[in-house]
């Protein structure tokens, strides 16, 4: 049923006017109807899809697709060229939080302005002020001038007004939490009870895990044009697949070589021989966790009982132990732990994290605890890769801490095989018939 669709898209088109100069913008308005002054340019080009009601839909797609463009026009800000689009239901952007804003008014003049402009009558502001000055925690400056604010204080008085309304449609663009610290998980708990309740959301994010733990369909632009619409994980597999196929070395070395490679004999170079001598142990040191905040205390990576940053690896013997300790602040649910495996060529290689494996982390009253990930005989082929660790939320969307490139694996290996892992397989032989 119509009804039951939020927005609704057919054919959708957006063309712009591109001059080569400013003066041709003036020329345009004199002397267009006998020449033509301006190239046109379709950021979008028959774009049609459907969301219904309460549904989570990403939307992907390199710099330049189109992104953008259909986001403002859901928001209304932008008119669509050619085809028809209906978007049902009240629409809260978090696209350029504050763009209303007047920098010369005072933050409660601003929040009346701006949720007038959402749709708000000043009653249903009166009724709503206490929980969004509550929220954006801004204190007496709220009487002040906007341009006196610094930009956490800005933005957490625009996100708090963007998100009191009460939207039926959410549009977010990248960032599913904002500002920092506390406020970070603040504005992602308000989102995530935002979806709870049964908002229709559209996100668009670089991120594909936020997009495949959130989403339950997506749509995928390319040069403005519809690429695919389909489930997260069909879309998301196929956008990731094209991406590593673009960054692809342009002339590939082949089997032959490679194998040859890898039947030379395994050295050691000093700098891997002085990494697997190393036994010291990075340390991230910060304070204790400020209120609704969370931090990686301590990380220990140990090969096979050699500790370090750099620890050299063998193919399908070594076992790597990554240990995490953190803290955070204990009225906060237990955050979780992820790992991603990356090779140096900046490809993803594996990932694995708490949340995921379905494993709840233990803390004290203070909120510190330690997680220790095994890897055991590794099956990471001859290399170098990175470990990056995360401490993220208790349902692994919102990241605390982001420790990346801080663990150097250098992989060796005595066997012919090339790629970046080694599978576990089952030969059946048969005689010929």
């Amino acid at each position: 049923m119509l009804s039951d669709l939020a927005i609704e898209a057919h054919g959708v088109g957006k063309r712009f006017s591109l001059f080569n100069h400013p003066k041709d913008r003036l020329k345009q308005l004199l002397w267009g109807r006998y020449k033509q002054y301006s190239r046109d340019f379709w950021a979008l080009q028959d774009v049609s899809f459907d969301i219904r009601r309460g549904e989570v839909v990403g939307l992907v797609g390199r710099n330049g697709a189109g992104k953008s463009t259909l986001l403002q026009m859901v928001c209304g800000t932008l008119i669509p060229t050619t085809g028809n689009l209906a978007v049902r239901g009240r629409v809260a952007a978090l696209l350029e939080l504050g763009a209303g804003f007047s920098p010369d008014f005072s933050g409660l003049e601003n929040v009346y302005m701006n949720a007038a402009i959402l749709g708000l009558s000043r009653p249903q502001v009166d009724e709503r002020l206490d929980s969004i000055l509550a929220f954006a925690d801004i204190g007496p400056f709220i009487h002040q001038p906007v341009k006196t604010y610094s930009s956490g204080m800005f933005v957490r008085l625009a996100f708090a007004v963007a998100t009191s309304v009460d939207p039926d449609i959410l549009v977010i663009d990248e960032a599913l939490s904002v500002g920092d610290g506390a406020f970070a998980r603040k504005s992602f708990d308000r989102i995530m009870a935002l979806k709870e309740n049964g908002a229709t959301i559209l996100f668009c994010s670089h991120a594909m895990y936020h997009i495949q733990a959130l989403c339950s369909r997506v749509l995928w632009l390319e040069s403005g044009k519809m690429r695919m619409w389909d489930t997260a994980a069909k879309v998301t597999t196929a956008y990731e697949t094209s991406l590593i196929a673009e960054n692809a070395p342009k002339t590939a070395t082949s089997p032959s070589s490679t194998l040859a490679a890898s039947t030379a004999p395994a050295t050691t170079t000093p700098a891997e021989e002085s990494a697997a001598e190393e036994s010291t142990v990075e340390t991230i040191t910060s304070p204790p966790p400020p209120q609704g905040t969370a931090h990686i205390k301590n990380i220990e990576a140990c090969a096979d009982g050699i500790i370090g940053r750099e620890l050299v690896v063998q193919s399908d013997q070594t076992t790597l132990k990554v240990t995490v300790h953190f803290a955070s602040d204990p009225e906060l649910p237990c955050p979780s732990v992820a790992f991603g495996i990356i090779h140096a060529s900046g490809t993803a290689v594996s990932s694995a994290g708490s949340f995921n494996d379905k494993l709840v982390l233990q803390r004290n009253a203070n909120g510190e605890g330690k997680v220790t990930i095994v890897f055991p005989k590794i099956s990471l082929l001859q290399g170098e890769y990175w470990v990056d660790v995360y401490l993220v939320c208790e349902r692994a969307l919102h990241i605390y801490t982001a420790a990346e490139k801080l663990i150097k694996l250098h992989v060796i290996q005595n066997g012919m095989e090339f790629g970046l892992i080694t599978l576990s397989r089952q030969w059946e032989i048969q005689k010929g018939e």
